[in-house]
């Protein structure tokens, strides 16, 4: 049997303690990430992530990610600078596979997150 799991209010999930970014780029910025699936094979997770206000490098050349944001601001850009996106709440960012860049997060954000290789 297949399992159908569904998760309600994103906005309230508990959750771990705050740990230091390790891509920062500003001192002090700190992440939190709760995983609510995996697949069986452990390709792809979908889970809730915060992370405080600055700046940070992130890297998806082995896997893209979809980013429904639940709360807070940031504008991402490629990693020369290219193509700003201002993103909110209620937005979903692409970023596909093998995509580099930068986030600079202005309020404390909060986003689903879905990362998976491309097929």
């Amino acid at each position: 049997m297949v399992s159908l799991d569904s998760f309600k209010d994103l906005a309230g999930i508990k959750m771990g303690a705050f740990k230091p970014k390790p891509t920062t780029l500003t001192e002090g910025q700190e992440e939190s990430a709760q995983t609510l699936w995996s697949s069986p094979d452990g390709l792809t997770n979908i889970g809730v992530w915060e992370c405080t206000p600055g700046r940070f490098t992130a890297d998806r050349t082995s896997a893209g990610e979809y980013c429904h944001i639940i709360k807070g601001r940031a504008t991402v850009r490629n990693e020369d600078g290219s193509t700003p996106r201002e993103i909110g709440p209620g937005d979903l960012l692409v970023l596909p596979q093998g995509w580099k860049g930068e986030w600079e997060i202005h309020e404390h954000m909060r986003k689903l997150y879905v990362i998976s290789p491309s097929s």
